[in-house]
């Protein structure tokens, strides 16, 4: 989730006021940013989730930004950044353009920390993919340890949670373990089962034959 400051939050407002006014963003009908998000990011900008804080198009768009993810909150914003450049080059003279420029720069400050902001470490990829409540408990503890800022306990427990997951896949292929192999023999079998098997992605077959252990 972006931690954004209520001055960030302001500047975007900011900016995305042009050319309809404050709590508007850009040239957008409520179809219209339906459509964007839908299209450019798989989003729907209008759920329940974004619509917390208020229905306008303001209040979902700066909703979504500080409850989504630092990568995702970086698309949406430069996108919206070409937008606007776009909508004010259309009109380069006139007053209300030039009065705009003047809230670009704030703008592509938040686009620059939020771009030298360190990603946040999170346990997304790491699923419960079997029925056990000991594997509930190991991806529980990943998560604990990330939000503790405790990455290296967390690499512990991934340790952990890679030797279940290589022992699954092998196990529903009908290839045993023994209990005190490490996981780059796990991984060894079941890298070797896939390149036996009838792999059609090229790039697949090149990650598997590359030293990842």
């Amino acid at each position: 989730m972006v931690d954004l400051k209520r001055s960030q939050i302001r500047a975007i407002e900011e900016a995305m006021a042009y050319p309809n006014g404050f709590g508007y963003v850009l040239d957008f009908s409520d179809r219209t940013m339906e459509e964007f998000f839908e299209d450019e990011f798989g989003i729907e900008i209008y759920a329940q989730e974004n619509r917390v804080n208020g229905s306008s198009k303001r209040n979902c768009l700066t909703t979504l930004l500080c409850r989504t993810d630092q990568n995702t909150a970086l698309k949406v914003l430069r996108a919206l950044w070409e937008r606007r450049e776009g909508l004010l080059e259309a009109h380069p003279n006139s007053d209300s353009t030039r009065d705009a420029r003047a809230k670009s720069t704030p703008f592509q400050k938040v686009i620059d920390q939020l771009q030298n902001e360190p990603a946040l470490l999170t346990s997304a990829g790491v699923e419960q993919f079997a029925s056990d409540r000991t594997l509930e408990e190991l991806v529980a503890d990943i998560q604990r340890s990330l939000d503790a800022n405790k990455p290296e306990v967390a690499i512990d427990h991934l340790h952990t949670y890679c030797v279940k997951k290589f022992t699954h896949l092998l196990e529903t292929r009908g290839i045993k373990c023994d209990q005190d192999e490490p996981l780059h023999s796990r991984f060894g079998k079941y890298r070797k089962n896939l390149l036996g098997s009838n792999l059609q992605n090229t790039f697949q077959k090149m990650r598997l034959k590359a030293e990842i252990f």
